[in-house]
């Protein structure tokens, strides 16, 4: 039995809404002939499936098990030729694509003519649009027309075809050589983490310095400068840089805000431009700006200025929900962000084939947070548990340690002593496994390993002592990204002066406004 979470036709027939059921029900029965295809039989049993079952299908006696492979291939071609019928399914860039073939179709036909002022029509549309990829290849077809039907009224057109080809392969060739070095930084992010000393700044700056080409702001397009705020907001976050990471990320966004209808060709762009912008404004602590571009990004979502498809429904659940969690980690209001916890589930059951595990488990390390902050260590750890016990999971490391050392925080102020050796001794074992711990971890798990050998009465002067080595590393270019995960600080402070740690933190949130 195949995973119904990996079976792609499965999911694709999950996701298509009634009205896409529809129309592929009336596609395939545009043919007599088709209405008692195998393939429509199987779609029928698989849109009535709650889980993919092949034992279930050839049961059914649909088709043999030989088939059943070419049958399912059928039949996923089938609905993506239906969607791509749909008006719904249409954008700028199928409708240039569309043009491109019907051209391609006249010129087969010898109407070069016609062909020819097609091409120029759809030319016209990607330029206005930034598709400078299918512009060049529009030109391409042009020249080849245009050998074969010149007239001495358009003896030009031959030079201004050249240009034409000359310009869009250089926007072309440097839009590939940003995005690139914008993927390129990505990858290094996932692959190694964020810069943790001087010499992997150095090594990442070099990287960054020696791959960036040398352009004139002014000069570049839409497209190209979107790329070009893209690798420097990239190189921003490797490098810890927060302040500049907001100020590229502010930019990416006024980009959209200049050329509003960017906004309907490229929503996914538009959604996370404003995440990134969110997230640096969370780092750097900035509640108020945080709160307007939220409510904006909200605004532009309901007031669909920025359409919504299925790609872009679940972007923006993404985007909306986890800086919504986000302002009330800013903000200290722990216990007035808990009615986001079912809402944010009930998300997640409705998403589940379109929303990867690694996000899923980031949500519910923000949700073991949030109950955390408003004292409910019960629930903190049991969400925190759900990362720590999925041994299939993928992802960063970092995320992994901080569930591991938040569990247990929680196990400690719920007193559960003999829960928190057996944690210790787990955790300890799994953090020395990771070999590039950050110095505050280490200094915490010290300090948590000796805590069964400290008075009752000598407690408080421990979590002072704590408190003083871990300070100075809340300045510490390469060290505060540990208080981003985990606020122990505040933690420490509320164990020190005997206060609920969201007072403490929202108490530091109403200083910052001030």
């Amino acid at each position: 039995m195949s995973n119904s979470q990996k079976e792609s036709l499965f999911v694709l027939i999950k996701s298509l809404s009634k009205s896409e059921k529809r129309q592929f029900k009336l596609y395939v029965g545009r043919f007599e002939g088709n209405v008692n295809s195998k393939f429509l039989a199987l779609f029928t049993f698989l849109e009535k499936s709650q889980t993919y079952d092949e034992e279930a299908i050839l049961k059914k006696k649909i088709v043999t098990k030989r088939q059943l492979s070419n049958l399912k291939a059928n039949l996923y071609k089938q609905i993506l030729k239906s969607l791509r019928l749909n008006p719904a399914q249409h954008n700028i860039r199928i409708t240039i694509r569309e043009q491109l073939d019907y051209a391609t179709i006249l010129y087969n036909k010898g109407l070069y003519t016609q062909s020819l002022k097609l091409l120029d029509k759809a030319k016209i549309l990607a330029l206005e649009h930034e598709e400078k990829n299918v512009a060049y290849e529009i030109v391409e077809l042009e020249k080849i027309i245009e050998t074969q039907y010149i007239t001495r009224s358009m003896s030009s057109r031959a030079d201004e075809l050249s240009a034409e080809a000359k310009m869009l392969s250089e926007q072309n060739a440097l839009a590939s050589k940003l995005s690139n070095l914008s993927l390129e930084l990505y990858g290094l992010l996932l692959k190694v983490g964020y810069v943790k000393n001087e010499e992997d700044f150095n090594e990442v700056t070099s990287y960054f310095n020696e791959r960036l080409p040398a352009v004139d702001l002014n000069e570049l397009g839409f497209r190209e400068k979107l790329w070009f705020y893209k690798a420097h907001l990239w190189y921003s976050f490797l490098t810890q840089d927060f302040l500049s990471s907001y100020k590229y990320s502010s930019k990416w966004v006024e980009l959209f805000n200049q050329t509003p209808k960017m906004k309907e060709i490229h929503p996914v762009f538009y959604l996370k431009g404003n995440h990134y912008l969110l997230e640096s404004l969370f780092y750097i602590k900035h509640e108020v700006k945080f709160k307007e571009v939220l409510q904006q990004l909200e605004h532009d979502i309901e007031s669909e200025l920025v359409p919504q498809n299925d790609n872009t429904q679940v972007l923006s659940f993404l985007y909306v929900y986890m800086n919504k969690l986000n302002y009330h980690f800013l903000t200290g209001t722990f216990s007035e962000g808990l009615y986001l916890v079912d809402e944010v589930n009930t998300r997640i059951a409705l998403f589940e084939n379109r929303i990867d595990e690694h996000h899923v488990m980031i949500f519910y390390y923000k949700i073991a947070s949030l109950y955390f902050g408003a004292g409910d260590n019960r629930n903190c750890i049991a969400y925190l548990q759900k990362i720590i016990r999925n041994k299939s999971l993928k992802v960063r490391e970092d995320l992994l340690c901080f569930s591991r050392i938040l569990n247990l925080v929680a196990h400690y102020e719920l007193g559960l002593d003999y829960h928190l050796e057996t944690q210790l001794k787990s955790t300890y074992k799994y953090l020395l496994k990771m070999d590039d711990l950050h110095e505050v971890q280490k200094e915490f798990i010290k300090f948590l390993r000796g805590l069964g050998t400290i008075y009752p009465h000598q407690v408080k002067k421990a979590f002072e002592a704590l408190h003083a080595k871990l300070k100075p590393f809340e300045d510490d270019p390469y060290e505060r990204r540990a208080f981003l995960y985990l606020d122990i600080l505040s933690w420490l402070e509320s164990k020190i002066e005997n206060k609920p740690v969201a007072e403490i933190i929202h108490a530091k949130a109403k200083l910052l406004l001030r």
